[in-house]
C-alpha cells in the first residue's frame, strides 16, 4: 500500500504538471500522512540535510568549469583540433563530433551543455557541406551523452552520493564504456554516411596539425589531469572540479584572453540557476528515500525481484527495462535520484558490484536522455538544429540502436567494466 501511495502521489502530480522536486516533496507528505508521522521539523531537516553533503559540492564546480569553457574558447579550439586531424576523410565532420564529443566529455560532465555547444557550432558547418540536417542532429545528441559516462560526470556523483559508491571509482568505471560508444558511433556513422555526397575538407599539413594541437593543448591538458589526479589519490573529485573550474578560469582570462568580466558574471549566474536546480532535486530526494526506508518500501521491491536474484543476469536485464522505460518520461536526475535508494538494496543483496551496476544505471538513464518525448538532450539538439522531434528521430536510430547495443554488451560481459576497474583503481 505504501508504494502504490508513493507512485501514485508522485505520478498524479507530475501529471498535473507539478516540477519533479515538489511532486517529490508531494509524495514524501502523502506517505508521512499515511503512516501517521507529520512532522514539518523532521521534513525540514531532511531537506536541508539532502543539500548538505560535500561530494554534492563537485556539481557546482564542474558546471561553472563547463560555462568558463565554453566562453574561453576551448570549445572551438578543441573542434579546429578534431577536424585538423579527421576533417579530410569522408563524413569527416561526423568524425569530428564524435571526437569532439569524447573530448568535451572529459572537460564538463553535462551531456546537456556540451550537446548544445556542439551542434551550435557544427551543425551550420555540416548542413553547408552536404550532410543531411536530421541525421547530423541526431549523431550530435547521441555523442552528447557519453559526458554523463567518462569522467568528470554530474550524475555518477549524484549516484554515489546516493548509493553511497566511491564517486573515483565510478569516475574510473566510466572510461571504457565511454570510449566503446564512441567507437560505436564511428562504425554506425561510417555505415550510414559512406555513400552520401558531402564535401570532403582538404587535408591538413603537419604543421597545421601541429598548430592546431598546440591551440587545444589546454584543452586536452584538463581531463588528464582529473583522470591522473583522482587515480593518483592527489585530490577527491570534489576538489577535482574547483581545479578545473579554476583552470578554465585561468585559461581563459590569461592564455586565451577571450574571457571578460561581463562573460564572468553571465557564467556565475548561469551556474548557479542550473546547480539550484539539481540541489533542490537532490535535497527534496532525500526526503523521499528517508521517508521510503521508514516505509520499507525497498524490502518490498527486494521481495518483488526476488524470484530473479538467484540469477544476477537475469536480475539485470530486468531492472534495465525497467530503467529504459522509466527513462522515457522522465530526467536523468530526478530518476537516479529515486530510483537509487530503491534499487541499491536489490543489487546489494544479489551481490552485485555496486560500481558496475552504477555505470549501467548511469548509462541507461543516459540513453533516456535520446527517447521522446521527455528526452533534454533530444530536445535541445532539436532546438539548436532547427528540426522537428518527428525528424530527429529519423536521423539518430542508427546512434541510439548502436548505444542500446553496447548497453547489452556490457550486461553480457561484465569484465568490460570491472577489469579495467582492476587496474585503473589498483
Amino acid at each position: 500500500m505504501t508504494l502504490a501511495i508513493f507512485t501514485g502521489v508522485l505520478c498524479g502530480v507530475m501529471a498535473l504538471g507539478m516540477p519533479i522536486a515538489f511532486a517529490l516533496l508531494a509524495s514524501a507528505l502523502a506517505l508521512m500522512v499515511y503512516l501517521d508521522a507529520f512532522d514539518s521539523q523532521i521534513l525540514a531537516q531532511n531537506l536541508i540535510n539532502g543539500a548538505d553533503s560535500f561530494p554534492l559540492m563537485a556539481i557546482p564546480f564542474f558546471i561553472l568549469a563547463g560555462e568558463l569553457m565554453n566562453i574561453g574558447g576551448l570549445s572551438t579550439r578543441i573542434i579546429n583540433f578534431a577536424l585538423a586531424l579527421v576533417g579530410h576523410i569522408r563524413g569527416g565532420l561526423g568524425y569530428v563530433a564524435i571526437i569532439a564529443s569524447v573530448l568535451f566529455a572529459g572537460l564538463s560532465g553535462s551531456a546537456i551543455a556540451d550537446t548544445a555547444a556542439l551542434a551550435a557550432i557544427l551543425i551550420p558547418m555540416m548542413v553547408k557541406a552536404g550532410y543531411n540536417r536530421n541525421r547530423s542532429t541526431g549523431l550530435i545528441a547521441a555523442g552528447g551523452i557519453i559526458a554523463p559516462i567518462i569522467p568528470p560526470s554530474i550524475p555518477m556523483i549524484i549516484f554515489g552520493v546516493s548509493s553511497g559508491v566511491s564517486v573515483t571509482k565510478l569516475f574510473m568505471a566510466g572510461i571504457v564504456p565511454g570510449l566503446l560508444i564512441g567507437l560505436g558511433l564511428v562504425i554506425a556513422w561510417w555505415w550510414v554516411v559512406r555513400k552520401d555526397n558531402v564535401e570532403v575538407f582538404p587535408r591538413k599539413s603537419l604543421k597545421e596539425i601541429f598548430h592546431e594541437t598546440k591551440q587545444a593543448f589546454w584543452g586536452l591538458l584538463l581531463p588528464v589531469i582529473i583522470i591522473v589526479g583522482l587515480r593518483g589519490g592527489v585530490f577527491t573529485p570534489t576538489e577535482a572540479a574547483v581545479i578545473a573550474a579554476f583552470y578554465a578560469l585561468l585559461v581563459g582570462v590569461f592564455i586565451y584572453r577571450e574571457i571578460k568580466l561581463e562573460h564572468l558574471y553571465k557564467a556565475l549566474t548561469t551556474s548557479a540557476k542550473m546547480t539550484s536546480v539539481v540541489m533542490f532535486l537532490a535535497s527534496a530526494a532525500m526526503v523521499s528515500a528517508w521517508l521510503m526506508t521508514i516505509a520499507n518500501i525497498p524490502a518490498v521491491i527486494t521481495e518483488a525481484v526476488q524470484p530473479f536474484a538467484d540469477n544476477k543476469l537475469l536480475l539485470l536485464i530486468v531492472i534495465n527495462i525497467l530503467v529504459l522505460l522509466v527513462g522515457t518520461a522522465m530526467d536523468l536526475t530526478p530518476t537516479i535520484l529515486i530510483l537509487t535508494p530503491v534499487l541499491m538494496p536489490v543489487i546489494n543483496a544479489a551481490g552485485i558490484d555496486p560500481v558496475y551496476f552504477g555505470v549501467l544505471f548511469v548509462l541507461n538513464n543516459c540513453i533516456g536522455l535520446l527517447t521522446p518525448p521527455v528526452g533534454t538532450v533530444l530536445n535541445v539538439a532539436c532546438g539548436v538544429g532547427k528540426i522537428g522531434m518527428d525528424d530527429i528521430m529519423k536521423g539518430i536510430w542508427p546512434f541510439l540502436l548502436v548505444e542500446v547495443l553496447i548497453l547489452i554488451l556490457l550486461i553480457l560481459f561484465p569484465s568490460l567494466v570491472t577489469v579495467p576497474l582492476h587496474y585503473l583503481t589498483s
